[in-house]
């Protein structure tokens, strides 16, 4: 008798739990207001613990930002973020002297390695309307041989992502974004190679990060995975209902699947939006400390005490929570002074 592909069934909750390689994955989905004078949500704060709001009161929370939302000012070690920023913008600075402003589909992926500081704010450019931000950020985790590497960042701009629309013998779409790794059966890869030091860049590490939307109705067979020991999770953020392989799955759903079955997969009433991760196990022990993860609880003491002596490299902008002012156009400016921009224009 076949295994059912279907492993286990949980409830999202926050942030996501996930499965090595990976380490963590949160999704924001804030209603932000109008924007102030200072890109600040214009309505009142009363009632919010400033510094470490995240109430979602209104529909939206502060984080730890205090004008502004989002993420002042951070370190990390050890590991590497993939945010994918579906609406809205982030405003990104960091230590190495590096600033972005990327948004509407585009991902940043950056490995922290031996230490980097940065913020991500989340600047409301619309005032006379509402600024939804729409995200998800993902930890992916170094190997021991890679804790340490040098920073480095990348940008996947959404005109350069490749995405694949398949259609149903009905005439129902599903739609396949490839932000890391490659949806074989249709020769779809991920835009660009991912750091050269991080685990995803392995021949053999299977890494994939996939978003999904499937029409209602829709019928679409999610491909099996290619190595042997990879894992594999999909989650079910955004629909009504969902059969995978038979099984009826609830909105809301974190599904843990084999990796080694094509997943035949039915849609309901409604649009269905999923994130896939994926991966071969990195196998190492995990030693967290907040924004630290390194292998033991030695080397978590020493990047406490690198930081207190350091702060990575120092801090150069003039205060911890920069903002790239009112013009909405997207870029990259990279340490050294490179600049890059989408190829779909400034501020579309």
């Amino acid at each position: 008798m076949p295994t059912h592909p279907i492993v286990q069934i949980k409830p999202l909750g926050f942030p996501w739990e996930t499965v090595d390689p990976f380490l963590f994955c949160v999704y924001h989905d804030d209603a932000y207001p109008q924007g102030n004078a200072q890109m600040g949500p214009n309505a009142s704060l009363a009632g919010r613990d400033i510094g470490q709001d995240f109430s979602r009161k209104d529909g939206w929370s502060m984080y730890h930002g205090a004008e502004v939302p989002g993420f002042p000012a951070h370190p990390h070690r050890g590991f590497e973020t993939v945010t994918i920023v579906r609406k809205g913008l982030i405003d990104h600075s960091d230590s190495l002297g590096a600033t972005a402003r990327f948004g509407r589909g585009d991902v940043q992926w950056l490995t922290a390695g031996q230490g980097v500081v940065h913020s991500e704010m989340f600047p409301l450019l619309d005032p006379a309307g509402p600024n939804p931000l729409e995200l998800f950020q993902i930890w992916l985790n170094l190997p021991a041989r890679n804790k340490m590497a040098a920073p480095h960042f990348t940008m996947l701009w959404s005109p350069d992502i490749p995405r694949l629309s398949a259609t149903d013998d009905q005439g129902r779409s599903t739609e396949v974004a490839v932000i890391a790794g490659r949806l074989d059966r249709a020769d779809v890869a991920a835009p660009l190679p991912p750091p050269p030091d991080s685990w995803a860049a392995q021949t053999d590490a299977d890494v994939a990060i996939w978003t999904l939307r499937m029409a209602p109705g829709a019928r679409w067979t999610l491909p099996a995975a290619t190595g042997a020991d990879t894992q594999r999770q999909l989650y079910f953020f955004k629909g009504a209902s969902i059969t995978v392989a038979g099984q009826a799955v609830p909105a809301g759903s974190a599904i843990t699947l084999r990796a080694g079955a094509d997943v035949a997969l039915l849609n309901g009433e409604e649009a269905a939006e999923f994130l896939l991760l994926q991966g071969r196990p990195i196998g190492e022990p995990v030693a967290q400390h907040g924004p630290f993860v390194m292998n033991t609880r030695a080397e978590i003491a020493q990047a406490v005490d690198d930081y207190r002596r350091t702060q990575f490299g120092g801090w150069p902008w003039p205060d911890s929570a920069p903002v790239h002012g009112r013009d909405p156009a997207r870029f990259a400016r990279h340490p050294g002074g490179r600049e890059e921009r989408p190829a779909d224009g400034a501020a579309s």
